[in-house]
């Protein structure tokens, strides 16, 4: 096969992204037409078109544009001494001084905005936004020395980008009413810039990676269209050469200024150093990178078509996998998952951005992107409104797409699949009728992100929390804001805790985060203490991780304290740290069932602990109902305390049922109550309005002081009584659980998976495996079939594995590089490369 230079530039080696821009100089004329076009571009993308404004499906869009202006322009009519617009206190609140900046800029798009609405072409409005810009620079903005105060994303992004684009859209009016604004301005954005170097992108700055970097380097796209010339020219090639280095996939063994924010291999994003962040700044960083290839087309400035297949990838390995029917799932949402937005608003966003894709791309996958979108229309079970995309352009274009019969829906990943993303410790599972979401956490990747007042009791989220979305359910009443809110945050589903209250950070410090600026470790808002010890603390263990084959999965996790508990000597004394309980688990991701293995269960300091089967959330009037099996046989129903031998918990009102086997667990505590809080207890911003749910728990308690518990047991996802009552246990069988080895094997499917924690041999039905590891083997046929064998390295730091498959020698039909298999006299022995593999899974298979 030609390997085509689009080819070759979809790699994206460091050296392939310069390639992406241009090289050599052009003439005036040729660049002053590229800065023209790239600044009309903007205002089609903001505004739209006359053609895309004419169509019915902007018209929501456009109203929503006109409303919000003419009531900026009220704010500005009724404003009083000091004020641009009324009631807005500028000063001391630099979100207020971003709020003035967004109103002008929501103004200026009116009048930009072809349609019905009667600011449109409206030159007086116009010069009134950018008299509006001239009074604020010069009272709160243009004196650097009194700025500054608070965020520093405001004044390094957000008022920029408000800036930047009121800038292109008013560029003619500026010229002819206010020719010295643009220099203004962009002198003083510079000087804002002070994480970066000398007013320009720092890329070794903690604070230019990832949707940041994308966001900083698109707004200085814009200012070096408004600047023209050659330093204007200049600014545009320096910003995209700076915005290109997103576009390249994290190797974590050879990193590039030190930075670990962006994309992996295996699909994870990670923004903040260390926190899962695809459903948040990974949606923004999209949706960014995707606006500017539209900014360039035609341009000449970069050669955008190049970049295009490498975002198809992260639509589809990153993103598709944790979207459920038109819902983002909580495990890559960080503190977002307090914010009263949906799921589906999440997805929205997404959504807008492969519209946009897709008449960037090509052939067969610029189909698979429209049949993606239609595929969310279809299970979405809340109705996506275009009206809030970003561009009208963008809604017709979506428009086309869902009245295409052509186009089929389609889901860009198959119905069944499990995914490991190891890189940001989360693990996927999916069937028709369900997902299953985990969140890990490690020594490499945060147990939580706490920040600004959101997701204030955030403790044990990435301590092996689960989510078990049901197909057909509006999942607004199953997560969301009101899961976090009504669910007791140490009675996360999955979640093994100590029995304590904790207080929340303005709680224990009256403030949203720990300040000491004079000790040795400098707690101030955003610095790197702040960030390790506070907003986003990682966990002290390593081995977080696991091994997939084909369609079936295996995770483990061995829960330890944060990074603060174990620097506790190190902190200041009224700096207040919590010791986390001790578990070693597994997760083990079959067709009908989730396996799951505790031992070690309890804590090192003899508190009492509880271990959290599973949590739900339903409305007040949903008819739900409990029934099971006591271990004697006797039927059972709840709520109440019982030895039980499985449970099934069912929503009438909503069609949903989810089963329990319980294989090894002692007496368990069945809670069905109803409770009512406000969502302010998890976000200081969310309105102060009780919310109220029937909160659904099934609890393993330890008591203090007991002795380390063993438990096992299965998640059944719309599971019926009937198929509850005649599952005997024999098809899952538990083979070891205890803080050295967790195995299980399953008849049916011919699989046995294990997770092995420590140093040295682990045995489990004819599987030898040396040392820690992820494991999966499955046999298929008889006589001559075949045996494949996943390995998986979940410390990250092992060399070699060695699998041993007792019994008759198998040969080697199909291998991953790195894999070798050889004879020994036990049987077969699988010897896997593992070195700087950061947790995939190498596959093998063998016939005998």
């Amino acid at each position: 096969m030609e390997i085509t230079r689009r080819r070759l530039l979809s790699a994206l080696s460091a050296a392939g992204l310069l390639a992406v821009i241009p090289a050599g100089r052009v003439d005036a004329a040729t660049a002053a037409k590229g800065r023209a076009q790239l600044l009309a571009n903007t205002v089609a993308i903001l505004a739209g078109t006359a053609a895309s404004n004419a169509r019915p499906e902007t018209a929501g869009k456009l109203a929503a544009v006109e409303r919000a202006a003419r009531a900026n322009l009220k704010a500005m009519d009724d404003a009083g001494e000091g004020e641009l617009f009324a009631g807005l206190a500028l000063g001391t609140d630099e979100a207020n001084l971003n709020t003035a900046y967004r109103r002008l800029y929501e103004t200026a798009l009116a009048t930009r905005t072809p349609g019905p609405g009667g600011l449109y072409g409206d030159t007086a409005v116009q010069r009134r936004v950018l008299d509006g810009l001239v009074w604020l620079h010069e009272r709160y903005y243009g004196d650097q020395a009194k700025g500054y105060y608070g965020n520093w994303f405001h004044w390094e992004i957000g008022i920029s980008q408000h800036i930047s684009k009121t800038l292109a859209l008013l560029a003619d009016e500026v010229r002819a009413h206010r020719p010295d604004l643009v220099r203004t301005y962009v002198t003083s954005m510079d000087a804002y810039l002070r994480n970066g170097t000398g007013g320009d992108v720092d890329l070794d700055s903690r604070f230019h990676t990832g949707a940041n970097l994308a966001d900083i380097t698109t707004n200085r796209i814009l200012q070096g269209a408004l600047l023209g010339a050659d330093e204007g020219d200049a600014r545009i090639r320096k910003a995209l050469t700076d915005q290109l280095t997103v576009f390249l996939t994290i190797d974590p063994y050879r990193l590039r200024h030190g930075v670990t924010d962006g994309h992996y291999a295996d699909g994870s994003f990670i923004q903040h150093a260390s926190v899962a962040y695809t459903g948040s700044y990974g949606k923004g960083l999209l949706s960014r990178v995707v606006q500017t290839l539209k900014i360039l087309e035609g341009t000449g400035f970069a050669h955008g078509a190049e970049l295009v297949p490498t975002v198809y990838d992260w639509v589809r390995d990153g993103f598709a996998p944790v979207i459920f029917e038109g819902w983002m799932m909580e495990i890559v949402k960080g503190r977002a998952v307090a914010r009263t937005d949906s799921g589906y608003t999440d997805v929205a966003v997404v959504v807008e951005a492969v519209v946009d894709l897709a008449s960037l791309a090509a052939g067969a996958e610029a189909t698979a992107l429209k049949s993606y979108v239609k595929h969310i229309r279809a299970t979405s079970r809340t109705a996506l409104d275009p009206a809030r995309f970003v561009s009208p352009v963008s809604i017709v274009r979506y428009a086309d797409i869902v009245g295409d019969a052509s186009v089929p829906p389609a889901d860009l990943n198959p119905a069944e699949r499990s995914v490991a993303f190891n890189a940001m410790d989360k693990t996927v599972h999916r069937r028709p009728g369900y997902a299953f979401a985990l969140a890990r956490s490690s020594d490499r990747i945060s147990k939580y992100e706490y920040m600004n007042g959101e997701n204030l009791m955030p403790w044990f989220q990435g301590d092996g929390a689960h989510y078990l979305y049901l197909s057909g359910q509006d999942q607004t009443q199953a997560y969301g804001v009101d899961y976090f809110t009504t669910v007791s945050p140490y009675g996360l589903a999955g979640v093994t805790a100590p029995v304590e209250q904790r207080r929340t950070v303005p709680e224990l410090y009256g403030k949203a985060y720990y300040d000491n600026p004079g000790h040795p470790l400098n707690f101030t808002s955003s610095s790197e203490s702040q960030n390790k010890y506070v907003y986003f603390p990682r966990g002290t263990n390593e081995w977080s991780g696991g091994a997939v084959l084909g369609a079936y999965g295996a995770a483990g996790l061995v829960q330890s304290s944060d990074a603060a508990y174990r620097d506790r000597a190190l902190l200041p004394d009224d700096f207040v740290v919590y010791r986390g309980a001790r578990a070693t688990k597994s997760w083990f991701l079959l067709d009908e069932e989730v396996v799951v293995l505790a031992a070690g269960v309890g804590d090192a300091g003899g508190r009492a602990v509880t271990t959290t089967v599973d949590a739900r959330i339903a409305a007040p009037e949903d008819r739900t109902t409990l029934t099971g099996m006591r271990r004697d046989g006797r039927a059972w129903s709840g709520p109440g305390t019982a030895d039980l031998r499985w449970l099934r918990y069912a929503n009438a009102t909503r069609g949903t049922a989810v089963g329990y086997l319980f294989l090894d667990v002692p007496p368990v505590s069945v809670t069905l109550e109803r409770v009512t809080r406000s969502r302010r207890v998890v976000r200081t911003a969310n309105p102060d309005a009780p919310v109220t749910r029937s909160v659904f728990g099934v609890t393993v308690h330890g008591a203090a002081g007991a002795r380390p518990a063993r438990l096992a047991y299965a998640l059944v996802p719309n599971a019926t009584d009937d198929w509850l009552r005649a599952h005997r246990h024999g098809r899952i069988e538990v083979l070891a659980n205890s803080p050295r080895l967790q195995a299980v094997t399953h008849s049916g499917l011919g699989l046995t998976a294990a997770n092995s924690f420590t140093p040295g041999r682990h045995e489990a039905a004819g599987l030898r495996v040396d040392g820690p590891a992820s494991v999966i083997v499955r046999r298929r046929g008889r006589g001559g079939g075949t045996t494949t064998v996943a390995v998986s390295d979940p410390t990250m730091d092992r060399d070699r594995i060695t699998v041993l498959l007792r019994g008759r020698r198998l040969r080697k039909v199909t291998a991953d590089d790195g894999v070798r298999v050889n004879r020994d006299p036990g049987g077969t022995r699988i010897d896997v490369d593992t070195h700087h593999a950061y947790g995939r899974s190498f596959t093998v298979t063998l016939r005998g």
